[in-house]
């Protein structure tokens, strides 16, 4: 079977609040590597992430998406006592003699942070990224400022679009206007629940998709008209991993994958209250669950080579005065014609994982500067394992 002979490169990366910072964390360890991503594809804050990397401002993107990251942290109004703003250290082992309070002050004071950082990000928002629609300024601009009854939202990312302008170059989110490297991004139909799919290579990407795929309903951000009468949600109300879309998007080249999860998909324990019950299942809904994708484009590879195979042993064995020509050539075209909507091959998947220390509810609003810079440099430890793993 005829193959390309190259293999692209492609980073899928999830959506997750201030968790998208470990994302950051991969792409700086992948930039250092020197690992050339062809697809960069996302959803919701990966979607943003894939945006500043695929038309950042800066030669060198991965500066320009921490500098991103650091000034939402900035921006963030802190709750937090300054004891706890240094790292939290990991969980100490714990022998018979060690006092209850010992082992378990680590997950109370990394608990702390992140409950206060959640009150902090739902009561003030951040200015750099959204704000809460009962601010006194929106009583002059938002004319349903007084009628909450008819709010379809509660905060305000539009901050987010003014922010994106000082990192993201526009015009390298169009056809042709960044060769190098192919953005995808998703997002839901609100109207009609269909995936939306919007990618550089065969449309102008603008703030209004960013905004689009980061609207995510349910914690009190808006649909986005992304086009005229198509109103858009955050595309992990469908899919947090957009692999299949990026899949679709090149079908031909075969390709390397790596996947950054910001939900892990396994634990070790079972969940031991109501908020670690509502935390997994979090987790799960955000999860990754491309394993079905997967194994279809392999079925599909096997079934294309079995065809190729098959045609082949007709030319050479069947008398041609014996077949029909012409529906022999008509089968052919019907195999090229699926070659090039599912030839391609995932040669090899990287999954590069974020771990949970410990199960809370509310990690994905930790946008203080010690939470942010954490999984920075989470992010680009786990992805430095994973490479040593495959030999980069």
């Amino acid at each position: 079977m005829a193959r390309h002979n190259s293999i692209e490169n492609v980073l899928i990366l999830q959506g997750g609040g201030s968790l998208g910072a470990f994302g950051c964390g991969v792409f700086k360890a992948l930039a250092e590597s020197r690992v050339k991503l062809d697809i960069l594809a996302g959803t919701s804050i990966g979607g943003i992430n894939a945006a500043i990397v695929a038309g950042s401002k800066d030669k060198q993107p991965e500066f320009a998406l921490e500098q991103f990251w650091l000034e939402l942290a900035e921006n963030s109004i802190d709750l937090v006592p300054p004891p706890l703003m240094s790292s939290i250290p990991l969980a100490p082992s714990v022998n018979e003699s060690e006092s209850y309070y010992s082992s378990n002050h680590p997950q109370a004071s990394l608990s702390l942070r992140q409950a206060l950082s959640f009150y902090s990000a739902a009561l003030y928002g951040n200015r750099m990224m959204y704000l809460p629609r009962w601010r006194p300024e929106y009583a002059i601009k938002d004319p349903k400022y007084f009628r909450p009854h008819e709010w379809t939202y509660i905060y305000d990312h539009s901050p987010l679009a003014s922010t994106l302008e000082k990192y993201i170059n526009y015009d390298k989110l169009r056809p042709g206007g960044n060769p190098n490297t192919r953005l995808i991004i998703t997002a839901v139909n609100v109207l009609t629940a269909e995936p939306m799919t919007f990618d550089s290579a065969h449309q102008q990407i603008t703030v209004k998709h960013l905004l689009g795929t980061s609207g995510y309903p349910l914690y009190g951000f808006p649909w986005v008209e992304v086009e005229k009468g198509m109103y858009v949600w955050d595309g992990s109300l469908l899919s947090n991993t957009p692999l299949r879309e990026a899949i679709d998007a090149s079908p031909v080249i075969d390709k390397q994958v790596f996947i950054v999860e910001n939900y892990p998909k396994k634990i070790e324990r079972l969940p031991q209250n109501l908020p670690e019950v509502l935390h997994r299942a979090r987790d799960i809904m955000f999860s990754d669950k491309t394993a079905h994708n997967i194994k279809l484009s392999k079925v599909i590879t096997r079934h294309l080579e079995f065809i190729e195979e098959l045609y082949k042993i007709i030319e050479k064995n069947v008398d041609p005065s014996k077949i029909d020509r012409q529906e022999l050539d008509n089968i052919h075209k019907k195999y090229k014609r699926m070659m090039k909507e599912h030839g391609a091959e995932i040669k090899k998947i990287v999954y590069i994982t974020r771990e949970e220390q410990f199960p809370y509810l509310y990690e994905n609003t930790d946008f203080t500067e010690v939470g942010i810079k954490n999984l920075i440099k989470e992010g680009e430890s786990k992805t430095k394992q994973a490479l040593r793993k495959i030999g980069l």
